[in-house]
Parts: structure tokens; sequence; C-alpha cells
């Protein structure tokens, strides 16, 4: 009796370690440095953080679709990079305000629940690079919009796919209360790569002129076994430089530019 509970036991765990091994191999992110900034938007015209700019960014096979969020003065999350949105500041307008104005393709103005929805279809290899703005108003504020993404994110089942950027290194810490494994990636350019890693900071994000004036970060970067990504790369000679350097990765408003020059090496 007793062997027969063994073996039913171990037919189970093998059953269930199988069925993780085949939930997780469905996910296979794209093996190139390219981020599109903003969502792959400029060469078809689409906004900036729309939906459409997301989804031709999974079109691409793009290593990751960065994008922007901010919460309205309801609490709700949306996607825009300005503070303001049609000559209002998000912070202090409420949700339903805001989406009165649609933008220039008259997609409604994203919450962050529908931009993950379509960051879920037919994705299983692009991240989904989720900038927290740091909160005009305060820095509780800053903190309350982590928890909220946090949330959302579980809520969604879509933490395999996000990776975390903010200028607010306070914010970064407190996803990483709530997410020990989650990526973070620092974006002010200001802390040494030995900081970063002492604190759990997955990776530096910083502007490509960071690394020129600092090169010496690089190697420490690569020698703490943290993620080198730069931003925002639009020259075809500065993405060259970022590339003989072994950079991760690197953010751009053209990302079909650098995929021609990743072609052509």
């Amino acid at each position: 009796m007793l062997m027969k509970k063994v073996f039913i036991l171990t037919v189970l765990f093998y059953a269930a370690a199988c069925s993780v091994t085949k939930h997780n191999s469905t996910t296979h992110f794209a093996n190139n440095p390219v981020i599109a900034h903003r969502g792959a938007y400029r060469q078809n015209g689409f906004p900036e953080n729309s939906i459409a700019s997301l989804q031709q960014a999974i079109k691409l096979n793009c290593a990751g679709s960065e994008f922007d969020v901010w919460m309205t003065d309801d609490d709700s999350l949306v996607i825009h990079h300005d503070p303001a949105y049609n000559n209002l500041e998000i912070e202090k307008t409420g949700f339903d305000e805001l989406r009165k104005y649609l933008l220039s393709n008259n997609e409604l103005l994203p919450s962050l629940r529908e931009y993950l929805l379509a960051g879920k279809q037919n994705n299983s290899a692009t991240r989904l690079i989720l900038e927290i703005k740091p909160s005009r108003i305060s820095k509780e504020r800053g903190r309350l919009v982590a928890d909220k993404v946090i949330t959302l994110v579980r809520q969604l089942d879509c933490s395999n796919l996000m990776v975390y950027i903010s200028f607010d290194y306070a914010i970064l810490k407190r996803i990483h209360q709530l997410e020990p494994n989650a990526i973070t990636q620092y974006l002010n350019g200001d802390k040494a790569p030995g900081v970063l890693k002492a604190d759990g900071i997955s990776g530096l994000d910083y502007h490509y002129t960071v690394f020129k004036k600092n090169p010496e970060w690089i190697q420490q970067g690569k020698n703490n076994k943290l993620q080198l990504n730069a931003w925002t790369v639009d020259d075809s000679t500065d993405m060259r430089w970022l590339l003989d350097n072994h950079f991760d990765f690197i953010t751009t408003n053209q990302p079909e530019l650098l995929f021609n020059i990743l072609k052509n090496r």
C-alpha cells in the first residue's frame, strides 16, 4: 500500500514538472538588443505610447517595447510620456476627463490594464518595459503607483513579460520589496554599477552620453553581471559604438534602423 502511494505521488510530481516546463517554454524572448522607445511608432506615424505602436514593436520582434505610466487624480494608471495630456495635468485630472480626448489615430488614451492585455496578445518574444514616472506631487504617491502596478501585473499574470524602469530610485527599491525577482533598471545615470548591484537593481539604463563620459562603468556593469541598456539612441554611429561595446539593449525611436545595422554586421 505504501509503495502504491509513493508511485502515485511520483507520477503526480512528474506530471506537474512537465506542465511547468511546457508553460515556461512558450516564452522565448527575442535574441536582439532592440528596445522600441514608446513602441515602434515613428516609421508608421503611430502615436507614441499607443497600443498600435506596441503591437508594431511586437510584430518587429523587438526584444522590448518601452512605455510610460502615470496615475490620474482618481488613482487610475494610464500610458503617456509627458506629465500633461491635451493640456491637462494627468496627476490632477480624472480618468474619464482625460479619455474624452483621443490619440491622433483615434485610439483612447490607454489604461495600463488595456496596454498590458494588448502586450500579452500574440507575444512570446517582446518584453514590456514599464517606466514608472516620478510623481510631481510626492514621493509617497510614487510608492503607491509602484504598489498598484505590481498588483495589476499579478492580476493579469504577466510578470514574466515585465521589466521595470524609473528615474526614481525609491520606486525601483519598492518594486524589489514587492517582487524580489523583478527585473529593474535605473535611468538617471548618477549611480555607479556597484551601488546598483548592492541595492539589488538589475541594470543600468542610462543615456548613451553617460557611458561615453564614464566608459569604466561599462566593464564594471559587466563585472557585476548587470544589464547594460542605453537611451535614446537614434544615430547609427552611436548604435554601432554600443554594439561594439556589447551592450545588452539599445533603446531607440528607430528600431528599424537598428535592425538594419544588425542585419549588415
